[in-house]
């Protein structure tokens, strides 16, 4: 069963906006995320496409429920911050990518962290899309519902079609939150445009079986895009606490002055519009699904598209169908 995409992707978002202002105490904060354990000469060799001024960091939340100890990587995402262009970017990646994990031959994406952690996971992505990726941040699963509830949940749009499976995830995503305040469970009851509280959320995310794999990408980008904005217009007051609620489920390679000296150049930029793309292309003429060999349903893609996700992440040419 999938996981959310998630949260990885706050993480970025969060340590991006915070006021340089408050320096210190964020400083303190950050530092207990520090993960020293990755191999650094894999982050800081250059042997895959990179440009100066376009930093990529992979953003990952893994899929283990609360008391799991193994897991694989449920969400996987290049959080482009490109100086260049004056522009952010995020990327998605399928969890069903079909490619090749070294050391284990070709199966899906989402399996290279479950044999080898983050390090395999960067070197899989690097070697098989050539992208430099200089960074990473990491989240489990059970972030997702304390960090939409500590910014006051999030609005997305709910389509008719997707009510009935995402209430079938409600009961047990309930279940997984401990907060004392969490109140007596609620179902969503219409479509529409609505604020989904952390557990609601997490069971939209979810959604799998009502269409595609895409589609799923699709509903996870839209609540990171609900957090980005919230988290834009949240009063200074509500930082710390906000951080209470993240940082015990993230690391990441960045050392805290790292974090916020991007987050200084994300001030910059001003506009926090982000723009997406999701890779491999969801069309028949670049990407083919189905089962094949012994990987289960995979997603082939032809090499010759890694030109268009390329231009995207380091030229600023979005894809047009």
């Amino acid at each position: 069963m999938s996981k959310l995409k998630k949260f990885v992707i706050l993480l970025a978002f969060l340590v991006v906006i915070f006021p340089i202002s408050v320096y210190g105490y964020f400083y303190y904060k950050l530092s207990a995320i520090h993960d020293s354990s990755i191999d650094s000469n894999l982050l800081n060799n250059n042997d895959h496409k990179n440009e100066n001024g376009i930093t990529n960091i992979l953003l990952m939340g893994t899929d283990a429920r609360p008391n799991e100890d193994s897991s694989r990587s449920d969400a996987m995402m290049i959080l482009t911050i490109d100086n260049k262009h004056n522009d952010i970017k995020l990327t998605s990646l399928a969890r069903d990518s079909y490619v090749d994990i070294p050391g284990h031959g070709k199966q899906k994406l989402t399996h290279a962290y479950a044999y080898g952690q983050a390090d395999l996971l960067i070197q899989t992505i690097e070697e098989n899309f050539n992208i430099d990726i200089q960074n990473y941040a990491c989240v489990n699963f059970e972030s997702f519902m304390y960090i939409i509830d500590a910014i006051g949940g999030v609005e997305v749009t709910i389509e008719k079609g997707e009510i009935q499976e995402l209430n079938k995830f409600i009961p047990e995503t309930y279940g997984w939150n401990k907060s004392d305040d969490k109140g007596s469970i609620q179902y969503i009851k219409k479509s529409g445009e609505q604020t989904l509280n952390g557990y609601q959320a997490l069971s939209f995310a979810r959604i799998r079986h009502n269409d595609t794999a895409f589609a799923r990408d699709g509903r996870q980008r839209q609540i990171i895009q609900a957090i980005i904005k919230k988290t834009e217009t949240l009063p200074v007051t509500k930082y710390p606490g906000l951080l209470d609620a993240v940082l015990p489920y993230v690391k990441t390679n960045m050392k805290p002055n790292a974090i916020l000296s991007l987050g200084a150049q994300v001030l910059k930029m001003g506009d926090l519009n982000v723009k997406q793309f999701e890779f491999p292309i969801d069309d028949e003429i670049h990407s083919t699904g189905g089962i094949y060999g012994k990987a289960g349903w995979v997603l082939r893609f032809d090499p010759d598209t890694l030109d268009i996700l390329h231009d995207f992440i380091f030229n600023d040419i979005e894809f047009k169908e």
